[in-house]
């Protein structure tokens, strides 16, 4: 195995043959290259980064459209392209907006997809909690000291 600190961890063809699971443990905590001799090499991901990283790009092809798009503000194109921002505040909406550009622009700098997935879901996950009457209003703690015998 080759591993340097730009570059995802590397693994002969032939140490997959020979020793998969010292492959798979890697491939557990990221991308990892299968290089072959005479051949183009493999990258091997589980499902999880190989599903962010589509949700990345499906993201990134919204925000181009988005971005392209002149009429209106960048919140007002944002909420016509994800329309359960209209949930959120006039404020909420705008900082939405701009968390999701910062985050996608975070996500694609450090190859680290999550980032965007992950702030997507958040204000999406937000929005549907407000649209389902949660508020966010205060708890009405017991205060109570009662003493619980043991049984």
């Amino acid at each position: 195995m080759n591993t340097s600190a730009a570059a995802r961890p590397e693994f002969q063809s032939s140490e997959l043959s020979r020793n998969p699971s010292a492959v798979f443990a890697a491939a557990e905590s990221g991308a990892v290259t299968v290089t072959r001799r005479d051949a183009e090499s493999f990258v091997l991901m589980n499902e999880r980064e190989a599903d962010s990283r589509r949700q990345l790009f499906e993201f990134a092809a919204q925000l181009i459209a988005i971005t392209t798009d002149d009429r209106g503000s960048l919140t007002e194109r944002m909420a016509d392209h994800f329309p359960w921002m209209f949930a959120l505040s006039a404020a909420d909406r705008d900082q939405c907006a701009k968390d999701l550009v910062n985050a996608a622009r975070a996500a694609f700098a450090t190859e680290q997809p999550h980032l965007a997935v992950v702030e997507l879901q958040s204000w999406r996950e937000t929005a549907e909690a407000l649209a389902a009457g949660f508020r966010g209003e205060p708890v009405e703690w017991l205060n109570r000291n009662d003493t619980i015998t043991r049984p």
